[in-house]
């Protein structure tokens, strides 16, 4: 196929780091029903690559796009990948049992959590969706799963670090989902706001949006802080 893109939000490229992520989540998902010295071997991997090729180790963001040869294409940021990788990517070196790994990853995502705080982080506790580099531009929308994340990428950083900041920043997170993002009247979540905090009118569950981010991060809150 000439255009493989996800989406029209997506660069045309055949590496992405969003299939990386969601690939090494479900292998690591299935590792813990499925301890197999194969799949931990393949998780390893994933995180090497990760480490060597999509974390920006200047700057602490991930790079996006990629072609065959990991030649990164573009230079966006997106703050909720950032904070969700942040403690994806520490849960998958923790879980296969690596020591290396596990030390490498808890380290790394405090410096990624930083990276995200700085300059992705709004006053309201809200985050950004995107800033465009080329365009020094920065996308004003929050929408609903880069605040799910930065719920449990905080908590998490909190966790390694039982910094104030970090748990103050959590409850910054939560206060902005409760005021602006859940839907009191109809459940569920928006899909977010503007920077005027009036709801973007898109679904609230579609092809795009389900009960996935919203949902994990509710339960990992409450596993993390009991």
């Amino acid at each position: 196929m000439e255009d493989q893109r996800l989406s029209n939000k997506d660069a045309n490229e055949k590496k992405t780091m969003n299939t990386h992520l969601h690939i090494l989540e479900a292998y690591t998902a299935l590792y813990r029903i499925f301890p197999d010295e194969l799949l931990a071997k393949h998780i390893a991997e994933l995180l090497r690559n990760f480490h060597d090729h999509i974390i920006n180790q200047q700057t602490g963001h991930l790079h996006l796009f990629f072609d065959e040869q990991w030649q990164v294409k573009g230079n966006n940021v997106s703050y909720g990948h950032d904070i969700e990788a942040s403690w994806l990517l520490q849960e998958a070196a923790e879980n296969i049992g690596d020591p290396v790994l596990t030390e490498q990853y808890r380290k790394l995502a405090l410096v990624i959590t930083n990276a995200a705080l700085h300059g992705g982080i709004d006053k309201d506790g809200g985050l950004w969706y995107e800033y465009e580099t080329s365009r020094r531009h920065m996308n004003t929308e929050k929408h609903w799963w880069p605040q799910a994340e930065a719920l449990v990428g905080f908590i998490n950083a909190w966790q390694l670090q039982p910094h104030g900041r970090y748990l103050q920043h959590a409850q910054n997170t939560w206060n902005f989902i409760t005021q602006h993002i859940i839907d009191k009247t109809n459940g569920e979540w928006f899909w977010g706001v503007y920077k005027d905090y009036s709801i973007i009118p898109e679904d609230k569950a579609g092809l795009w949006k389900c009960p996935y981010h919203n949902a994990r991060a509710c339960m990992e809150g409450v596993k993390r802080l009991q």
